[in-house]
């Protein structure tokens, strides 16, 4: 494990270099890796272990839509595809890989299939981390590990295929075997992760339930949605307005962002440009941190988990999912979005 310089705060991290693919495998030779769950990580992580040369094998209920998913993906009933039950017991190694509120509804399915030696896998610190409201609770005699790639299950494998990585944390809850942290540096290397770094279940939890209500989804539709609307509000076209609030953002300066950071984007932006993002960025983040601090404080005190669990569970769930959904979906702005996309030249045009 090296030692890397974030900042000037120095972290763990595990990099393809130190911890190749081939030590993985040797590792992992041994084990039947039992994916529970094929809906959203489910078949990113099993098919990139499964290019990658380790032994999958996928439980899922069936007749479901991810069941014939898992088919078209080349896993075949009764050879590397079971029922839940059937897979957790061939599995000497479980990747939990079900929305929170199933994980909840399953477990005491599959408890009795954790037997000793074996590992149970997250990729996510929900379950753990909030214990007293989830009552997922392993056996003392199992490993209980995670990794947790930084982004989505499509991702993971778009990036897979484009020969990349996306990055993953990694965190040992419980270690009974004295094999744990082999074992799920092994498994963050084979479902193509870009490097690993270290964390343990509750930072995990804390940190992505703050970014998917932030940055990553929550606020970042707030903003889109309110600079959007200020634009229409003064006259200025949909086409205008979702250009200068979305397109140029994602098509544009957000990849030169991924490429090299913040400021190298500046610099690649005309000099209004710069001076126009210099001046108003620290006012964005005083308006906006106040309501980080309350996001946070809801995910610390366990008010978002106890607000998922409950949205979650309840049988109209879906429907009433599809219905927010749809608000966005026929709102002004993505319908100009929906516009704008197909107009984007494309390589045949």
């Amino acid at each position: 494990m090296a030692k890397m310089n974030f900042g000037g705060v120095e972290e763990n991290v595990v990099t393809r270099e130190e911890f190749p693919l081939e030590k993985a495998r040797e590792i992992l030779k041994n084990e039947t890796i039992a994916i529970i769950g094929y809906g959203v990580q489910g078949p990113g992580q099993a098919l990139n272990l499964r290019d990658n040369g380790f032994n999958v094998i996928i439980g899922q209920r069936s007749p479901s839509i991810s069941y014939d998913k898992a088919i078209e993906d080349g896993f075949v009933p009764g050879e590397t595809l079971f029922s839940i039950e059937e897979a957790a017991e061939r599995g000497t190694i479980i990747q939990y890989l079900l929305s929170d509120a199933a994980q909840i509804a399953l477990w005491p399915t599959l408890k009795p299939y954790l037997t000793p030696g074996k590992a149970l896998y997250f990729s996510h610190g929900f379950a753990i981390t909030y214990k007293e409201r989830t009552n997922i609770i392993p056996p003392a005699d199992v490993d209980v590990i995670l990794a947790a790639p930084k982004g989505s299950g499509t991702s993971l494998r778009r990036l897979f295929l484009a020969g990349k990585g996306l990055n993953s944390s990694f965190a040992i809850h419980q270690d009974a075997t004295g094999n744990a942290r082999d074992r799920v540096i092994a498994l963050g290397i084979g479902i193509g992760s870009g490097y690993l770094f270290e964390t343990n279940f509750k930072k995990e939890v804390y940190s992505d339930l703050t970014g998917e209500r932030g940055t990553l989804m929550g606020a970042i539709q707030g903003l889109f949605a309110a600079q959007y609307d200020l634009l229409r509000s003064k006259g200025h076209s949909p086409s205008e307005a979702f250009n200068e609030t979305v397109e140029e953002a994602t098509e544009s300066l957000y990849p030169l962002v991924a490429e090299n950071g913040m400021d190298w984007m500046y610099a690649n932006c005309s000099t209004t440009a710069q001076r126009g993002a210099l001046d108003w960025w620290k006012k964005f983040r005083d308006a906006t941190k106040p309501v980080f601090e309350e996001l946070y404080e809801s995910v610390a005190t366990g008010n978002e988990a106890q607000l998922s669990i409950d949205s979650n569970s309840k049988s109209d769930y879906r429907v009433k999912l599809e219905e927010e959904l749809k608000e966005l979906r026929e709102s002004e702005m993505w319908q100009a979005g929906r516009v704008v996309r197909s107009l984007r030249p494309s390589e045949d045009k």
